[in-house]
Order: structure tokens, then C-alpha cells, then sequence
């Protein structure tokens, strides 16, 4: 994903990998567009002729709900590590995929920042239960802070990973050459390079870019008052880390914790990274329960 004009530099070739996170569980993942699950799917009815795809693990509450990245999907590493996770500890767990992504109905092109906000909503409001922690990764940061600014007293905590707040305008403003700027111009969407999973052009449409100006979040003040953890890499080159200090800025709330990893990437899925994460979920739950 293209946020700011940079890219991370293509990864190695897939391999199957087994995370070990705290607790003794154990989760078999692959990368983060090819990895499945046992169990079914189901799904959401949010219109005559649109649906969303999700999987939800009852427990205990406040339960988890997971907001996946910009053309990711439910089916992640770090989806599934934290199912794991929750499952270990009889905890409720939502995974889900907004409108054009993975099982769910509609184009990903017509996808706006908006409408996969509406998607979280909806999911939060129709088949979790009970308080929840979101942990929102890239642009599932940004979204899981538009939900909980529409839902404050459905959300008692939320967990951010590479957050990338307000990325659309980054985009708009940096991140398109002149070629692209044109084809966005004359056909309304431009294609971007994409060296992860299987190389595809991510396809931007020009709706995405202008609508994505109305839930901008990082030109002032951010009205949520619950706690929030933000967990960086320092070698994300496709949203600086320098990002996760101006969104801590930026929150009204004074329980806001940002972690840098030196060595980390933007996807942060790497065995240590899911520990992280989890270890951070950990603390978090046992302050808000």
C-alpha cells in the first residue's frame, strides 16, 4: 500500500511460519492474503444487494474487534494470531471484511473511507456484543477512530498497527506522479505500482481521494477519550512513524501509549511483532475489564 509517495521495498517470497504468542498458543500463518481458517463464514445483510463477510467467536467481554488494512482482508496474519489469542482466553473475537474486500459483496474500487467506516459500524453494531477493544491495522487505524468516535459507548479501547489516519489526503497531496495524476483526471481512478501478494495495481479511484476529506482526522483535535496504544515500525515506508506521534498529539485522551519498533516494517507480522501485540492487548484488556 502507497501512502505517502514511498513503498516498502518488495517482501521475500511467501513462506508458512508458526507464531507463538504468549500463553503457549500456537497459530499456523501464511502471508497475509493467503492464509485460511477452519470454520464457516457468515454474513452480514446490510442492503438488498449487499453483504458482509465476517467470522465472530463468542466469549467474554470486552471482546476484539479486528480492522484489517487497505485491499487486506480478515483472512491475515495478525487477524488470525489475535484469534488465537482470544480464543486461549475464552474472549470474544470479530474479524470481518469491508465492502469490496475478500468474501464480501461490491467492487473495491467503489470503496470509500466513508462506507468502510459504515462497515465497521455495522459489524459492531449487529454481531459483536457488548464493549469492545479495536485493534485497526494501516487504514483500519483510521477507520477504527472514525467507529469509535461514532460508537464512544460501544468502544472501551482501541490498538493501533502502522495506523494510517487521514492517508487518502497523503496520497492526494504526495503520493501520485504526474502520469497518474492525469490518468485520475481523465478516467477517474489511476493504478498504483503493488509489490505485495500478487502484484496487482492497486486500483484509486478519485471518489476515494475526494470523499476521503471529509472524515480527515489529524487537522485538529481528535474527540476520543478512551485509552489507545499505537505500535509503529520505524522502517514503515509506506506510513512514517512519525505519523503515530502527531495522531498521539492529536488525541484528546491522556491515556495514549505509542511503541516504536527500530526494526520494524509496515505490516508488522512477524512472530515478534504478533507477541508485541498481543502482550500490548494483554495489558490493555486487564485496565479496561
Amino acid at each position: 500500500m502507497i501512502t505517502d509517495g514511498h513503498r516498502d521495498p518488495c517482501p521475500s517470497p511467501r513462506q508458512s511460519f508458526r507464531v507463538v504468542l504468549p500463553y503457549g498458543v500456537q497459530a499456523n500463518c501464511k502471508d497475509d492474503t493467503d492464509t485460511a481458517m477452519t470454520g464457516s463464514t457468515d454474513f452480514l445483510e446490510i442492503s438488498a444487494a449487499a453483504r458482509l463477510a465476517y467470522r465472530h467467536t463468542p466469549g467474554k467481554s470486552p471482546g476484539v474487534l479486528f480492522c484489517p488494512g487497505f485491499n487486506s482482508n480478515m483472512q491475515g496474519e495478525k487477524a488470525l494470531a489475535l484469534e488465537a489469542w482470544c480464543s486461549s482466553q475464552g474472549r470474544q473475537y470479530t474479524r470481518f471484511d469491508y465492502s469490496g474486500h475478500g468474501e464480501s459483496s461490491g467492487r473495491f474500487e467503489e470503496g470509500t473511507i466513508g462506507r468502510w467506516r459504515d462497515d465497521t459500524v455495522a459489524i459492531l453494531d449487529e454481531v459483536t456484543s457488548g464493549p469492545q477493544v479495536i485493534v485497526g491495522s494501516s487504514m483500519g487505524g483510521w477507520i477504527m477512530l472514525l467507529a469509535a468516535m461514532l460508537r464512544p459507548e460501544r468502544v472501551s479501547a482501541l490498538v493501533g498497527i502502522a495506523a494510517a489516519p487521514d492517508f487518502t489526503q497523503s496520497l492526494h497531496d504526495h503520493g501520485l506522479d504526474n502520469t497518474q495524476r492525469q490518468q485520475l483526471q481523465v478516467s477517474g481512478y489511476c493504478d498504483l505500482p503493488n509489490c505485495y501478494d500478487d502484484g496487482e495495481p492497486y486500483r484509486i479511484s478519485r471518489r476515494l481521494l475526494e470523499e476521503g476529506r471529509d472524515h480527515l482526522l489529524l487537522t485538529g483535535e481528535i474527540a476520543i477519550d478512551i485509552p489507545v496504544r499505537l505500535i509503529h515500525g520505524q522502517r514503515d515506508d509506506d506510513v512514517p512513524w512519525q505519523r503515530a506521534l502527531v495522531l498521539a498529539d492529536r488525541l484528546r485522551s491522556d491515556d495514549v501509549e505509542v511503541q516504536l519498533v527500530k526494526a520494524g516494517g509496515h505490516r508488522l507480522s512477524e512472530p515478534a511483532d504478533l507477541a508485541r501485540l498481543a502482550r500490548t492487548l494483554a495489558a490493555l484488556l486487564a485496565g479496561v475489564e
